[in-house]
């Protein structure tokens, strides 16, 4: 029998929350983060890596797989659990991003988006139903109806345009979704509206009305600025219904995510570890360290003490001379170390929500990270 998708809040301390999302393959802890899949694979991970760091979910990408091998392909090789590996979660988003920051020549109608593949330039047609086509295709467990990310910065006009169309494509995704998606699956809203306090409340009421099992917020970290990203989840989160999951997409650093959770946010991703890892760049309980800086060409001490990764365990001498020698396994280690880290830093958020301490925990993890950075 199938685990029908729902979500139970266990503990909350002041706007943070912790629950558990139940899925037809597995629970999710809240808060989560989800490391970022972009093309079937985490990258310079192994996927078993992966679980071992701790993650609950991945987060698969319509518009890459879309193109690359191709939804269809990936249905008839089994579906993309199997296809990568991976049997616990997969939650994808629904291309609307990638249209906006890859795809070039794009043109936005009321039917869908036309734009050219940035791979070899055919002309590709997305519409809400052939997004969720696509999701449905891959078999994620959780979908994301279509959207149009705004741009930021945007006029009122130029946002309210644009949030008024991802509304009326969020209609037409949830149709589409009832007609397409197996047993346990689940499709989520996007709130969109730029930073305008009352087109947010506007688009979550909105979505509610149109009933969805979790709400996504959109259309931030994209060069706003982290006071106003909070700002802005400060104006939306208070319409999003308490029993049902928040996914803040693309968020972000420590600091962006802690202060999230405070403002009632269940669920993150990020390409941040894994591209951050790729250069040199770890996240540790002590900071943040660029593995680069010649300082660390003698230092015989662990990346991170404090961490359970293997990875972690490494000296900084070997990871700096790896990375400045442009070796793959400097990349391979600084990304699980890093997954790893997010993946302890919401075990101790998680925790910290359900012992009453959360505010204290987040500020020692932001005077620890101001110390590493030089701006305490």
């Amino acid at each position: 029998m199938t685990t029908p998708f729902s979500f139970a809040l266990k503990a909350t301390d002041g706007g943070a929350r912790t629950g558990v999302i139940e899925t037809q393959r597995g629970e999710i802890r809240t808060p989560a983060f989800m490391p970022v899949g972009t093309q079937a694979t985490v990258k310079a991970m192994f996927i078993e890596d992966v679980a071992a760091a701790g993650a609950d979910i991945i987060l698969g990408n319509t518009y890459h797989l879309m193109l690359r091998p191709g939804a269809e392909r990936i249905a008839k090789l089994g579906g993309l659990h199997s296809f990568m590996h991976w049997d616990k979660p997969i939650l994808t988003d629904s291309g609307g991003y990638q249209v906006m920051s890859l795809a070039k020549l794009r043109k936005i109608t009321e039917e869908g988006v036309t734009f050219n593949s940035h791979l070899d330039g055919a002309p590709v047609f997305l519409t809400p139903e052939r997004a969720v086509e696509v999701q449905c295709l891959l078999g994620a467990d959780i979908q994301m109806a279509l959207d149009e990310c705004t741009p930021f910065p945007c006029s009122r006009e130029e946002a309210r345009v644009s949030l008024d169309l991802s509304m009326r494509w969020a209609e037409r995704s949830k149709a589409a979704f009832e007609t397409m998606s197996a047993p346990g699956q689940a499709l989520f809203g996007i709130v969109q509206g730029s930073v305008f306090p009352d087109m947010r409340e506007d688009s979550a009421k909105t979505l509610v009305g149109i009933g969805f099992p979790g709400y996504a917020v959109g259309g931030l970290a994209v060069g706003e600025g982290q006071q106003a990203m909070f700002d802005t989840l400060d104006a939306t989160t208070p319409y999003l219904p308490e029993d049902k999951p928040r996914y803040l997409m693309g968020v972000g650093t420590p600091l962006d995510i802690l202060g999230a959770v405070a403002r009632g946010i269940d669920m993150f991703d990020c390409v941040m570890p894994t591209r951050s890892g790729r250069h040199g760049q770890a996240f540790t309980w002590g900071g943040r360290l660029n593995l680069r800086n010649a300082q660390y060409a003698e230092d015989l001490t662990p990346l991170d003490a404090d961490s359970a990764c293997p990875a972690a365990q490494y000296s900084r001498a070997y990871l700096h001379h790896l990375v400045k020698a442009g070796e793959m396994l400097g990349a391979m280690l600084v990304s699980y170390a890093n997954i790893q880290f997010y993946q302890e830093l919401m075990a101790g958020a998680r925790a910290a929500i359900e012992n009453g301490t959360f505010a204290a925990f987040a500020e020692d993890i932001r005077r620890r990270y101001a110390k590493a950075d030089g701006t305490d």
